[in-house]
C-alpha cells in the first residue's frame, strides 16, 4: 500500500492551548517545545499554552508555533503512518512539509519560519495592505475583475477550492476589488485580519530578506516530493526547494492544483497534521471522493495510531 499524503496548515490555524495536551501526554512532544525555545530564545511553549492570544496570533510567532505543532503530530504517528507518497503544506505549511521530508533541521526550520514571519510582518508595516476571501466566483472571472482594478494592486492569492478564493494587495485596491466582485454576483466576500498582503507583489522586500536566510540554512534534498505552492509541481532537490519557498511569498498558493498534482501520487490516505481541520475541509471540496483524517490531539493521535496497528 502506498504511504500517506501529508496536509499542513498555515497561518490561522493558531489557538490558544495548541499542542498543550500532547506536551502533556507525550515526552517526546515535550523534548521538542523545549528545543523550540531554546532554539528561538523566546517561550514559545508559554505562548502556544497560554496565549494571549494577540501575541500567539502575531505573524512572527504564529508561524513556528503551527510548524512545531505539525510536527510534534509528525513523530507521534510517522511510525505507523510510513514514509509519505507527497506532501503539501498550504503557505507557512509547505515549511513544515519540507521539513518533515529532512529538506530542513528542527532549528533550521524554526528560524527561517521565525524569521519569515518577521519580514512578512514588516512588509505590510512598510507597505500597508490587506486580503479578502471571495465566495462563489470563479478564479477566471476574479482574476480578470483584479486585472481591472485602478486603485492600486491586487491578485488572487489564495486558490483555495473552487468558488472560494483569496484576494491580496493594496488596501484600497482589494476594497475596490471586493466592491466588484459582489456587483459580479460574488456569493459572500470576507474582509480577513491580516497585517499584510500575503502572496502578493506586495511581499517582494520580504522575499529577499527570506532569500538570506534561506542562504544561512543548510538544506538537503527532501525525502519523498513536495508539491510546491508557486507551481503546484512537485520538488525533489534542495536547490529548487529554496527557490520555490522565496517564490511563494509573492505568487498565489495553487491549492486546488496542489491537490490535483498530490492524486497523482496515489497516496493510501491523507492526513492533516497539525491545529485545526481548515485542510480537511479544503480537500473534501476540491474531491468529494477524498477525506483526510485530521490529527492534532492526544486523541487523534491514539485514534490513528490503533487503527494502523489494526491493519
Amino acid at each position: 500500500m502506498s504511504g500517506p499524503a501529508l496536509l499542513l496548515p498555515g497561518q490561522g490555524s493558531q489557538f490558544v492551548g495548541m499542542g498543550r495536551e500532547l506536551a502533556g501526554a507525550f515526552p517526546v512532544v515535550r523534548e521538542l517545545y523545549e528545543r523550540a525555545d531554546d532554539t528561538l530564545g523566546a517561550g514559545l511553549s508559554r505562548l502556544c499554552w497560554e496565549g494571549p492570544e494577540d501575541e500567539l496570533t502575531a505573524t512572527r510567532n504564529a508561524q513556528p508555533a503551527i510548524l512545531l505543532h505539525s510536527y510534534a503530530v509528525w513523530t507521534l504517528v510517522s511510525e505507523q503512518a510510513g514514509v509519505p507518497a507527497v506532501a503539501a503544506g498550504h503557505s507557512l505549511g509547505e515549511f513544515t512539509a519540507h521539513l518533515i521530508a529532512g529538506t530542513f533541521s528542527f532549528e533550521d526550520a524554526l528560524r527561517v519560519v521565525r524569521r519569515r514571519g518577521e519580514l512578512m510582518a514588516k512588509s505590510g508595516d512598510e507597505r500597508p495592505g490587506t486580503m479578502a476571501a471571495v465566495l462563489g466566483l470563479d478564479v477566471a472571472v476574479l482574476a480578470d475583475l483584479c486585472a481591472g482594478v485602478t486603485s492600486g494592486t491586487v491578485v488572487p492569492a489564495n486558490l483555495n477550492a473552487p468558488g472560494q478564493v483569496v484576494i491580496s494587495g493594496d488596501v484600497r485596491a482589494v476594497a475596490e476589488a471586493s466592491a466588484r466582485a459582489e456587483a459580479a454576483g460574488a456569493r459572500r466576500v470576507v474582509p480577513l485580519n491580516v497585517s499584510g498582503a500575503f502572496h502578493s507583489p506586495l511581499m517582494a522586500v520580504a522575499a529577499d530578506g527570506l532569500a538570506a536566510a534561506l542562504e544561512e540554512a543548510a538544506l538537503a534534498d527532501p525525502g519523498f516530493p513536495v508539491v510546491a505552492n508557486a507551481t503546484a509541481e512537485p520538488v525533489s532537490d534542495a536547490v529548487e526547494a529554496r527557490c520555490r519557498l522565496i517564490e511563494q511569498l509573492t505568487s498565489p498558493v495553487r491549492w486546488i492544483e496542489v491537490v490535483g498534482r498530490m492524486t497523482a501520487f496515489a497516496p493510501g490516505s491523507w492526513l492533516e497534521l497539525g491545529p485545526g481541520t481548515v485542510l480537511s475541509g479544503l480537500l473534501r471540496r476540491i474531491d468529494r471522493d477524498l477525506k483526510a483524517d485530521a490529527i492534532g490531539d492526544p486523541a487523534g493521535v491514539e485514534a490513528f495510531v490503533t487503527a494502523a496497528r489494526g491493519t
